[in-house]
């Protein structure tokens, strides 16, 4: 694993914990040049999921672009990172039991449930840009 500070390739674990309910390891390295202690996750790549968007077209599921959305509807919000990791990894594992090609606005409706039970603000942050909404009307109706 290359160092973040010294790029130096040489480094040790010291430190290995399973998370995210068993789907991750995070694991404490340290150079062995510069003595730099840093945090790295594995966890399993599903690469084998394709997400078909809305317009038809077809590409490989990023978990990072959807933690990158999620992460923005919690802006300025306490959110708890593990309980976020865990439910993205959660999600992962049902959807790639399911097939290998997975609607977006089925993973929009997974995220949307997710949210819901963790922070209403969050969910309805989302679901503001995932639903499109056009005015203050339909934030009204998404509270009902």
């Amino acid at each position: 694993m290359k160092c973040p500070k010294c790029s130096n390739l040489d480094t040790k674990v010291i430190d290995s914990r399973v998370v995210e309910d068993n789907q991750a390891i995070r694991r404490r390295r340290e150079c062995e040049y510069c003595k730099t202690r840093f945090t790295t996750f594995e966890r399993r790549w599903i690469t084998e999921l394709v997400v078909i968007k809305r317009d038809g077209t077809k590409e490989l599921y990023d978990r990072s672009k959807l933690k990158k959305a999620i992460m923005l509807a919690f802006a300025k919000r306490a959110v708890q990172l593990n309980e976020i990791e865990n439910q993205l990894s959660n999600m992962e594992v049902e959807r790639s039991k399911l097939g290998t090609e997975v609607q977006s606005t089925e993973i929009g409706q997974d995220v949307l449930k997710m949210l819901k039970e963790i922070d209403t603000v969050a969910y309805v942050r989302f679901a503001s840009v995932y639903m499109k909404f056009d005015g203050i009307d339909d934030f009204g109706k998404i509270l009902h």
